[in-house]
């Protein structure tokens, strides 16, 4: 429970900050992952299913933050809400994503689960 929290404020601080400069930033997407895994470990302690957990919901949190950014650099150039393009057309939102992904998206996501299994294993000790 405290590593899916710890992605959702994750995911809305890395989507913030890519949303403001308009770029994704590979060390972010490194310290999202780190604090998912620190938090499954933290509190779960030294199950060999944690750092596996935590890697999965650090996946799903720079996703979440690349749809967030996605969102941010959308509202500001329609002058609307962020919130409502997130929730109220998240399937154009997913399409955008999936349109301006890359290679070096994948590299955030890699970065992100190794980052929270290696997090987790460290807070666990």
């Amino acid at each position: 429970m405290a590593a899916l929290v710890a992605a959702l404020v994750a995911a809305g601080v890395y989507g913030g900050i890519a949303g403001a400069i308009e770029r994704e930033i590979g060390w972010v997407a490194i310290g999202v992952g780190f604090l998912v895994g620190f938090a499954a470990g933290k509190v779960g302690g030294p199950s060999p299913l944690l750092p596996v957990a935590g890697a999965v919901l650090s996946l799903g949190a720079v996703y979440l933050g690349q749809l967030v950014g996605i969102a941010v650099i959308i509202a500001k150039e329609l002058d609307v809400s962020a919130t409502d393009i997130f929730f109220n057309n998240f399937g154009l939102l997913n399409e955008a994503w999936g349109e301006s992904k890359d290679l070096m998206t994948f590299v955030f996501f890699a970065f992100a689960a190794f980052a929270s299994f290696a997090g987790a294993k460290k807070a666990a000790e």
